[in-house]
């Protein structure tokens, strides 16, 4: 495999940032923490060798955040808004038009590039978002007071069960990468509220990444904000995602849709697409209590997928973030069936459904589906109100003359990540439920 390729790049202010680039394929700019830099990235073996495995799959564009490592390392401004001024300055000289980013823990703030840029990041992945404010206080304060246990500190807090050589290595490195003063300043200007309201703007599909054995509450906080995201816990016991490496790179490669690692490419083509949810999800919880609204939810997904299955469509297993069914049809008649059974299961529960149907190209891999017009699905279900099904013209073309129903405009709708608006339309049932005429 070829080496790293380091370069310079200006950004808006004109601080000089240093990025690298590293491998062939689809392009993933990786956003790393204020405390590893470019040089410990490539010549820690454990982060070398977690990095030429994502290599193998991807072109790897990595930089060191201003005030660190090779970037200019007397900056007053690390700002947000200087986050996002370097995201995109080093995206512009790399030549990347669309690409997938990967913001790797206290990276994050990233996301008000993503929120900005959502027609250049086609899929965002997010490893164990670190939102705790009062961790990162008493961070900055150890920082200030305490540099060298501040270093410890975050090396057992990324290698909590060692080995002791890492976490020394690692302490080393970031001693070399950053000042006292500037971790500390990364830490305070953690704002977790206004990371918050970003959340729901990143409408691009996005990939929540975290080890089983570690805390789960503030990551499924983040999960819950997004609104076209997926969560994965992996094996492991690192906070880091090396040294045990092999499960995050085959979740990343699988979900840029490039296939597992080792496997094939995955395979490509037409579908319709079926979305269910399930309406006011967590106001019934509210009302009906957990266990209640969690045998409800179970038996109705059960119903649900049951159905799919006798219209002739197939649901998907992959661990999509929600309440709700994804599944695809080989025809728009077979996926207006499906819709129909569905919201009958609805009608003889106490759980209403939204529903929502699109088609268009997919990726598939491992049963999972994606592209954009999974995505479209998706938002097409969130317009429809309870009892109702709506699709796209797309779909409304397919089905005029083999699914024997009637269609409503509802007109067009801007949704959100869409670049275009989409006009969707209403499928309409006789009150005995039959079908109508075309």
């Amino acid at each position: 495999m070829m080496e790293p390729q380091f370069r310079f790049c200006t950004s808006a202010d004109g601080t000089r940032i240093a990025y690298a680039t590293y491998g062939e394929g689809p392009p993933l700019l990786y956003v790393k923490s204020f405390n590893r830099s470019l040089e410990a990235s490539f010549t820690v073996p454990e982060s070398r060798a977690y990095l030429a495995a994502l290599a193998a799959r991807t072109q790897i564009i990595t930089f060191d955040r201003r005030g660190t490592g090779a970037s200019d390392r007397n900056v007053d401004d690390i700002s947000p808004d200087a986050d996002q001024a370097d995201t995109a300055a080093v995206a512009d000289a790399a030549g990347i038009i669309e690409f997938a980013l990967f913001s790797d823990n206290a990276a994050w703030p990233s996301l008000r590039y993503v929120v900005e840029c959502q027609g250049r990041v086609r899929q965002l992945i997010l490893w164990t978002p670190l939102v705790d404010a009062a961790y990162f206080r008493v961070l900055a304060r150890l920082c200030r007071e305490d540099w060298s246990a501040a270093r410890r500190r975050m090396a057992g807090q990324f290698f909590p069960d060692g080995p002791v050589s890492l976490q020394r290595t690692y302490s080393q490195n970031i001693r070399d990468t950053v000042t006292a003063d500037v971790a500390a300043r990364y830490c305070e200007r953690l704002n977790v509220e206004d990371f918050a309201s970003l959340l729901p703007r990143v409408t691009i599909p996005t990939m929540l990444l975290q080890r089983e054995n570690r805390p789960r509450q503030e990551t499924m906080r983040v999960a819950g904000l997004l609104p076209n995201g997926q969560l994965r816990f992996l094996s492991g016991t690192a906070q880091a995602p090396f040294p045990e490496h092999e499960p995050v790179v085959k979740a990343i490669v699988e979900f840029m849709g490039l296939g597992g690692v080792g496997a094939e490419h995955p395979s490509q083509g037409t579908a319709v697409i079926l979305f269910t949810d399930i309406v006011s999800s967590t106001e019934l919880t509210e009302r009906m209590g957990d266990a209640r609204f969690r045998d409800a939810s179970r038996a109705l997904d059960a119903g649900l997928r049951a159905a799919i299955r006798d219209a002739g469509g197939a649901a998907i297993d992959g661990k999509l973030l929600g309440d709700g069914v994804l599944a695809t049809f080989p025809s728009a008649a077979q996926a207006i069936d499906g819709a129909r059974r569905c919201l009958a299961l609805s009608a003889a529960s106490e759980l209403g459904l939204h529903i929502g149907l699109h088609a268009g190209d997919v990726i598939r891999e491992d049963n999972n589906v994606y592209g954009g017009a999974v995505n479209i699905a998706s938002r097409i279900c969130g317009l429809s109100a309870p009892g109702e099904v709506l699709v796209s013209a797309t779909v409304r073309e397919l089905a005029r003359t083999s699914a024997g129903v009637e269609f409503e405009d509802r007109g067009e709708h801007a949704l959100k990540g869409i670049d275009d608006a989409v006009r969707v339309y209403e499928v309409r049932w006789r009150a005995d439920g039959s079908a109508g005429d075309a």
